[in-house]
């Protein structure tokens, strides 16, 4: 099968890529680089260095939607897109152009190259905003709710989708993702707190708590992610389903749970709360695990002693 991963020489993106190439398929690569890495390709390049395609290019730019629709893939995996909440409140409109216009672009080229298929990365994090808690965990009938310009634009995203199912025939499926977090995520910039945490332990540095530390997510592992998507491949027409674990993590819990882990005893910094952090999310998957088949398989002892090996083995290349 020729797919297109948009993004994916990024975190999320390069895992949904190994498994893809280990299915057998052929693989197109679209990704400008800005956050991701070609370094995160190398395993796939390897295991399938003719099957995989690697072309250096913005989403926004038109000839996105030449390379897909030359490229003719029966399914698109969309996942390239500005995810920083702060960024989206500093400059809503490049959060616009890349999530929205972006978007477009990928669409027009599943049109123009009748792919079967696409699948969105969307944000389970913002699309609903701050929850009751009485709510928690989260399913798919909760209130939209975003409270950021990046939450409208991922919310806009998926409508557009079913749009273009609508018009063009072109299957969808929207998959909102909880809080990811594995090997290749970036310690540096808007990475998720998972990331941080293995960076500064592992460099003997402080790890910050902002708040109280009880505020809470839902911490899914990568490769369990890249699996949804594939799952969604068959399943899913016109469905928004939440990746998550339905379970709430305090990040106090997670610092103990990584300090432990790398061995090292200290409490973390206090710092300020965040004005405008949400106090507590998490995502159920029962949906999920209903049309698609899916269920997390990673718990998070697992998961976090996994991204810790990942971090501390490309600690150690480095030096």
């Amino acid at each position: 099968m020729r797919v297109v991963v948009t993004g994916g020489a990024g975190f999320i993106g390069s895992a949904l890529v190994d498994q893809l190439v280990k299915r057998g398929d052929q693989v197109l690569v679209i990704d400008n680089f800005s956050a991701g890495s070609e370094k995160n390709l190398e395993e796939a390049k390897n295991a399938s260095a003719k099957e995989l395609v690697i072309e250096n290019c913005d989403i926004r730019n038109s000839e996105t939607t030449k390379l897909i629709t030359d490229y003719g893939p029966s399914v698109i995996f969309h996942l390239a897109a500005q995810v920083d909440v702060r960024a989206s409140v500093e400059d809503p409109l490049n959060d616009l152009e890349t999530n929205l216009v972006g978007l477009i672009r990928v669409l027009e080229g599943g049109r123009k190259a009748e792919t079967t298929k696409i699948v969105l990365a969307s944000s389970g994090g913002t699309i609903y905003g701050e929850p009751d808690s009485k709510q928690l965990p989260l399913n798919e009938d909760a209130p939209w709710n975003p409270l950021s310009p990046y939450g409208v634009s991922k919310l806009a995203g998926g409508l557009y989708v079913n749009t273009y199912s609508s018009l063009h025939g072109l299957r969808g499926t929207t998959l909102a993702l909880a809080n990811v977090y594995g090997p290749r995520q970036d310690p540096h910039g808007e990475a998720g707190v998972v990331a941080i945490f293995a960076g500064k332990l592992l460099n003997g540095e402080p790890c910050t708590i902002y708040g109280t530390g009880m505020q809470t997510r839902d911490f899914v592992y990568v490769d369990d992610v890249a699996s949804a998507f594939v799952a969604a491949i068959e399943s899913g027409d016109g469905k928004l389903l939440n990746i998550g674990t339905g379970t709430e993590t305090s990040i106090q819990y997670l610092y103990e749970e990584m300090a432990l882990a790398s061995g090292i005893e200290s409490a973390p910094e206090k710092g300020a709360e965040r004005s405008g952090e949400i106090e507590r999310s998490s995502l159920d998957p029962s949906l999920a695990k209903k049309i698609l088949g899916w269920t997390p398989q990673t718990n998070l002892r697992d998961g976090i002693h996994s991204t810790l090996g990942w971090f501390k083995s490309k600690k150690e290349e480095s030096s």
